[in-house]
C-alpha cells in the first residue's frame, strides 16, 4: 500500500521542504518533477526539512513525460481545483500516486483534460484561489491515510518537534 507524493515542476523550496518533512514522517515517497524553482541543497530547501531528509525517499524525473512513461499505468490521483470530484472519492486502496501542480499555476491543462477521471479537488469557498501546496499536499496525504486506519504508522507518542529540532 505505497503511497507517492509527486509535485510537477515545483516553484518554492519552502513547501517542498514541509512536504518532504510529512513524506518522511509517513513514509510515502517523494517524486519531483523538474525543472524544479530551486536547487536541491538549496539552503532554505534543507531548513524547511533539515533533519529529515535522510528519512525521506526521493526521486527526480528530469520532465512529466519520463514520469508518465515511468508511471502513467499506476493509479494517479490529480489534485486540482479543476475538479469535480473530492478527494475523499479517491480509490486509496492498493499503491496510489498522488499529484500536486506547481504553486503557479497547478497541473498542465493538457494532462487534466486526458485525465478528468482521475482529477479530485479540495472543497474551499469559491473566492479562495487556492490552498498553500504544502498545505494541500498535508489535507490529502492524512486523508488517504486515515482511510488506511494510519497502518504502518504509530498511534501513540510522536507529535509536535520543538522548533529548533
Amino acid at each position: 500500500m505505497k503511497l507517492h507524493v509527486v509535485l510537477f515542476e515545483p516553484r518554492i523550496p519552502q513547501n517542498t521542504g514541509n512536504i518532504a518533512r510529512t513524506c518522511a514522517a509517513v513514509g510515502a515517497v517523494l517524486h519531483l518533477i523538474k525543472p524544479l524553482g530551486f536547487f536541491m541543497d538549496d539552503r532554505s530547501l534543507k531548513r524547511a526539512g533539515l533533519d529529515y531528509w535522510k528519512d525521506v525517499e526521493i526521486v527526480t524525473h528530469s520532465h512529466l513525460k519520463e514520469f508518465m512513461s515511468l508511471h502513467g499505468s499506476q493509479k494517479m490521483c490529480f489534485v486540482t481545483k479543476n475538479a469535480e470530484r473530492t478527494y475523499e472519492e479517491m480509490d486509496v486502496s492498493g499503491e496510489v500516486f498522488l499529484v500536486f501542480g506547481k504553486e503557479t499555476w497547478g497541473l498542465p491543462p493538457a494532462l487534466l483534460a486526458n485525465n478528468q477521471e482521475r482529477c479530485f479537488r479540495i472543497p474551499m469557498r469559491e473566492e479562495a484561489r487556492s490552498l498553500n501546496l504544502s498545505s494541500a499536499a498535508a489535507v490529502v496525504i492524512y486523508d488517504v491515510l486515515r482511510r488506511r486506519r494510519f497502518s504502518g504508522l504509530s498511534l501513540s507518542g510522536g507529535g509536535v518537534l520543538p522548533i529548533n529540532s
